[in-house]
């Protein structure tokens, strides 16, 4: 009998898959590679963000600036999001990403690999509706993040903002945005925000 290695601990563990929640891909299953610092958002952290909201993205251009195992993505996607970009530096995440895509047979999504804060920084002003935000907590991207989310936000958007700490309206006047909704689950504070 093989002795049992000592369990990890629950921060560093990803789940094997998470499943879509809502629309066209329900209960679909998304597999999760084993990476340190992934942290895919928990069925009912998404599940509040998209009553949030609205079920019906029908029409809107999303951005999921750091997509990892692209759970916020391919949800806002099932949902009848027209444009879902998913950008993500890891080459393995992006192979699993496609293998997603193609499955899903999910012709609303793009795939690229890079630097979110980049591509986000690349687009037109006030163009993207859905903003997704949840850097690597240790990364110390939030500020640039958010910054450059603020940029190309349209005018009615939304970003949601997943961080290791709850955000407040004192922080984020700066960059002309403000809280409408947030919440906390274990460890993991969300929010959507909207322009001020």
């Amino acid at each position: 009998m093989k002795s049992k290695s000592p369990a990890p601990k629950p921060s560093k563990t990803t789940p094997g898959e998470v499943r879509i929640i809502g629309g066209l891909w329900k209960r679909s299953k998304l597999s999760v590679p084993a990476k340190p610092g992934l942290r895919p958002t928990p069925d009912r952290v998404r599940e509040t963000l998209f009553n949030w909201l609205g079920q019906d993205l029908t029409g809107l251009k999303c951005v999921d600036a750091f997509a990892g195992s692209g759970a916020l993505g391919f949800e806002a996607a099932s949902r009848g999001a027209q444009d879902v970009l998913l950008i993500e530096q890891d080459p393995q995440l992006v192979t699993n990403l496609q293998a997603h895509k193609t499955r899903l047979k999910a012709d609303n999504i793009r795939i690229q690999r890079g630097d979110g804060i980049s591509a986000l920084r690349s687009f037109p002003k006030s163009t993207v509706d859905v903003i997704f935000l949840d850097p690597p907590f240790d990364s110390g991207l939030f500020l640039e993040a958010i910054q450059a989310a603020a940029g190309v936000l349209s005018a009615q958007g939304a970003i949601y903002l997943e961080a290791p700490e709850a955000w407040d309206d004192e922080k984020l006047i700066a960059f002309g945005l403000k809280i409408i909704k947030q919440g906390k689950a274990g460890a993991v504070y969300f929010h959507l925000l909207t322009r001020h």
